[in-house]
């Protein structure tokens, strides 16, 4: 193939290395541009101190979307890299003390729920059964199935009411629940996706079954594990994933993708782009104002977006055995806070935090004896004023550091060795993402779906979306999944009906 036809994918996320390998797979010349030294995106690693540290993703859901890309090239995800389940799959830690383990069994979650309230029993029974049918819907016939025409979406609306999708997350969990710290528990989902539980379509409690399906797992040495398997793949499909190289354009003739600029100045031609970059940064910054009558800068200065996320990471020289592996803990405020972040944008004196203890199950991502975590406090992303996250950043930490030591690490200050942050200033300037909110636009109703970016440029023939800002949303199955609506909506490759062969000659 000449260099016009084959497809340049914009970032390593894992919805573009994903994008790469189906592409790959259907007979595509692919390359593959990452602005960072390292692939990954968001799911880059930190490696300090002989600690290992995953950036971002660290949630395993419907595992099986990554056994389909090896199965494309005739090859097992087994032999590349492994999956372990975790359980629980969330222990949420209460103000008052209680506790509740989330996990996929349901007569150990009913359980809880009866020393709880133990009339909300048979509300959760309920709230399950509805659950399952939203993912029939929401997930099994829609989450790979484009939504770049209108009509597409009045097709879904009629199932939509009918499952009372319109309500929103905390809502639709109130009228089966009664005591509020559960309606925590079974509202709090929408969050890992960027989303706030008194916004979010209830929609999202398609997640909930999703893991009472699958479970929860965790990927052996961490996410970073899952990035080099992928591009480990790709560099035997003969696909090049090529690391410090940004895009400064992607150039448009006669109303198509025909090259990208790098920043250093090469321009690379293609047939096609497809960006894993976030598609307000690429349409604001890489995309000429007058090729873009949909698009504009100031539709896309309308959109609300998502939250910005303050990570920090930390090791230290003794272990907590009795730390779950993900431990969710709620602070003394829920509505009010995410209030504070999404609407008033202001840093809250109080915080809600996800404690990520990763060495609970893989003992390798720390030295001998110590333990590696991270843990993750929502917060305003950088469209707060007046919020500089270059002074208050540390204090920050020092905030988190001092209450989990007081509270759930005891000792921790005294066994610290190593620790770093990012804030949501990391997001908007090494990750590229507009407004530093660390899931794109937010999963309102407003911005699902049809309303969500396009898969399908509608302003420039020949560009494509994957990822979290585009259509099905954030998280793991929903990147892996918008690269699976590429197939439905981009033109295979220049000699129709050729596919992928693998090394062994089969055909993949």
């Amino acid at each position: 193939m000449s260099e016009q036809d084959r497809v340049i994918v914009i970032g390593s996320g894992l919805g573009g290395l994903a994008a790469a390998i189906r592409l790959r797979a259907r007979g595509h010349e692919v390359l593959v541009l990452e602005a960072m030294e390292q692939p990954g995106g968001r799911a880059a690693v930190f490696e300090q101190d002989g600690f290992s540290f995953d950036a971002g993703p660290t949630v395993v859901t419907a595992s099986h979307l990554f056994d389909e890309l090896w199965a494309l090239v005739g090859r097992e995800r087994r032999d590349y890299v492994q999956f372990v389940p975790v359980d629980p799959f969330y222990r949420v830690l209460f103000p008052d003390g209680a506790r509740f383990d989330y996990v996929g069994d349901e007569a150990r979650l009913v359980a809880q729920i009866e020393q709880f309230e133990p009339r909300d029993v048979d509300g959760y029974r309920r709230l399950a059964a509805e659950a399952r049918r939203i993912f029939d819907i929401g997930y099994t016939e829609l989450v790979d199935r484009p939504f770049d025409r209108f009509s597409d979406m009045l097709k879904i609306v009629p199932d939509l009411v009918r499952l009372g999708c319109w309500r929103s997350m905390y809502e639709w969990v109130s009228r089966s629940i009664r005591d509020e710290r559960l309606r925590q528990v079974f509202t709090f989902q929408p969050l890992l996706i960027g989303g706030n539980p008194f916004r979010a379509p209830a929609i999202y409690a398609l997640i909930h079954w999703l893991e009472r399906k699958w479970g929860v797992e965790f990927a052996v040495g961490g996410t970073t594990a899952i990035v080099k398997a992928m591009v480990r793949l790709l560099g035997e499909l003969g696909v090049e994933v090529r690391v410090g190289t940004p895009v400064a354009e992607i150039e448009v003739e006669g109303g198509r993708a025909v090259a990208v600029r790098t920043e250093a100045g090469e321009r690379l031609e293609c047939g096609a782009v497809v960006s894993n970059a976030d598609p307000a940064t690429v349409y604001t910054k890489l995309v000429a104002a007058r090729h873009r009558r949909w698009n504009h800068d100031f539709l896309v200065k309308r959109k609300k977006l998502s939250m910005g996320l303050f990570v920090g990471y930390f090791g230290a020289d003794r272990t907590w055995p009795e730390l779950a592996h993900h431990t969710i803990i709620l602070g003394p405020r829920y509505r009010e806070l995410l209030e504070d972040i999404f609407e008033r944008k202001v840093l809250a004196e109080d915080f809600s935090l996800y404690l990520h203890a990763p060495t609970r199950t893989d003992p390798n991502l720390a030295p001998p004896g110590c333990e590696a975590f991270y843990v993750l406090s929502p917060v305003p992303n950088t469209q707060a004023e007046g919020l500089d996250w270059d002074a208050r950043g540390e204090a920050y930490f020092e905030k988190i550091l001092d209450f989990l030591d007081a509270e759930h690490v005891p000792g921790l200050r005294r066994h610290l060795v190593t620790r770093r942050h990012v804030t949501p200033r990391y997001f908007e300037t090494t990750l590229r993402s507009f407004g530093g909110a660390a899931f794109g636009p937010e999963p309102r109703l407003t911005q699902s779906a049809y309303f969500r970016y396009h898969n399908v440029s509608e302003d420039v023939d020949g560009l494509y979306f994957v990822g979290a800002g585009t259509h099905p949303g954030a998280g793991m199955p929903g990147v892996l999944c918008s690269a699976k609506v590429l197939e439905r909506v981009m033109p295979g490759p220049g000699r129709k009906g050729q596919v992928f062969k693998n090394m062994s000659g089969e055909t993949g």
